[in-house]
């Protein structure tokens, strides 16, 4: 009997040991320990590079932290913090994640006590002003800052100039004589202006940014299409590309990459991300520039620069929570030289504003003539308007696509928008 005893007291001990160390690994999230920190993040080729480079720069002074980077498709993210955090547990999740701009307050919105606020980490005035609005929540700061997706105008200078023209023609433009250049340039060499593809609307995104303008209010919930006259002008002028036949229609990556590296078309207007895959071709160099983007036509708020993707990085209210945010205070937060290595190694354009003072920022490329591109594209983030993503950048272009081909196929242009605007109501609000 007493040996019946001592085993079942011994039992009950074995499980409450158990039951306490299950418990606490609910609390601690993905982290192991505090000297531990689990990062998620995409792309082999650029963030997950990034985060090893910042890894190894925090290592040499914090030797006896672990950080492990786990590679995760975007939308295998999106989906695994969805799925936990929407049934309240945190077990399993990361220390650090990155999440895309656009995407952002949809997290902080629906799960704002699942992230930790880094607010007074590090010094806000110290990055480009438009990256604020989507990494922060009511005043605080829950995002750091990583890349800039600000963009430009890639042309090639050869096709310019055989239809006698100069990059100081397209120097800080409008859409409308981009168009007016572009069919000459057709006429001329027989080239495209540029691609476009149907279901992507990038183009749409830059040029209603560029005037400082959104898909939604300053709420960055409610609908704003009908009576958004940079909206609605952004369609005009998409219109006038496929009227005047200076787009070559595309509808994937490949075949947007093609286009350029193959000399079908005469420019790309996108995000600054794209320059590693200009550069593949060879045989082009010293024949681009690269020029600020066109402004909105009759949209007096419209500026040379607008933005095209971009993410930041977020620390979960987690287990380590500490040491992950001086992880990324000490990297990607503060340190000047460690932004010159990522210009280097990974063409990856930071907005840490004091970085452009780097060596690597000031750098020419022989590629696009001498021209310092690195510097230009910084200058141009600073340029780059300011305004609320909100939660519904994806679902609201869902029906943009839509009023795009209605409006393609004839619609009228404000029922088009109006009636995009009660759809956008019917399913948002």
């Amino acid at each position: 009997m007493k040996k019946v005893c001592i085993l079942f007291l011994f039992s009950i001990l074995f499980l409450t040991a158990c039951s306490s160390d299950s418990d606490e690994s609910d609390q601690a999230g993905g982290a192991k320990g505090k000297d531990e920190i689990i990062v998620w993040a995409w792309d082999p080729n650029f963030n997950i590079k990034a985060m090893e480079l910042a890894k190894q720069v925090y290592a040499s002074e914090n030797a006896d932290v672990t950080i492990d980077i786990i590679e995760n498709a975007q939308d295998d993210i999106v989906q695994k913090l969805n799925t936990s955090l929407s049934s309240g547990t945190t077990k399993g999740l990361p220390n650090i994640v990155l999440i895309e701009d656009y995407r952002a307050q949809s997290f902080l919105q629906a799960y704002p006590d699942a992230f930790h606020k880094i607010t007074g980490s590090f010094n806000v005035d110290d990055f480009a002003p438009y990256k604020m609005s989507p990494t922060s929540l009511e005043g605080e700061n829950y995002g750091l800052p990583f890349d800039t997706g600000v963009a430009g105008l890639y042309v090639r200078t050869d096709y310019l100039e055989e239809s006698g023209y100069t990059i100081d023609d397209l120097n800080n433009a409008d859409w409308n004589k981009y168009i007016e250049i572009g069919k000459e340039i057709k006429k001329v060499t027989g080239k495209q202006l540029l691609t476009l593809d149907p279901n992507d609307l990038g183009q749409i995104r830059m040029m209603i940014q560029s005037a400082g303008s959104w898909y939604t209010k300053d709420d960055g919930v409610t609908p704003d299409i009908a009576g958004n006259e940079a909206l609605k002008k952004a369609f005009q002028v998409y219109k006038q590309l496929l009227d005047a036949d200076i787009a070559k229609p595309v509808s994937d990556w490949s075949q947007f990459l093609a286009a350029f590296n193959n000399g079908d078309v005469a420019s790309v207007p996108t995000g600054n991300w794209i320059t590693p895959s200009v550069k593949a071709e060879a045989s082009q160099s010293e024949n681009w520039a690269v020029l600020p983007f066109p402004k909105l036509p009759d949209i007096e708020s419209s500026v040379n620069a607008t933005n095209l993707g971009g993410s930041s990085w977020y620390v979960l209210d987690v287990a380590g929570k500490e040491k992950a945010v001086d992880f990324l205070v000490a990297t990607f937060g503060s340190n000047e030289d460690f932004y010159q290595d990522l210009v280097t190694e990974i063409g990856a354009i930071g907005t840490y504003a004091p970085a452009i003072e780097g060596e690597a920022y000031k750098a020419e490329d022989n590629y696009f003539n001498g021209q310092k591109i690195i510097a230009d594209f910084s200058n141009w983030t600073k340029q780059i308007p300011q305004l609320n993503y909100g939660m519904h950048t994806y679902a609201i272009e869902d029906i943009i696509v839509v009023a795009m081909q209605d409006y393609l196929n004839g619609k009228e242009l404000d029922k088009v928008l109006e009636d995009a605007q009660k759809e956008a109501e019917a399913q948002l609000q």
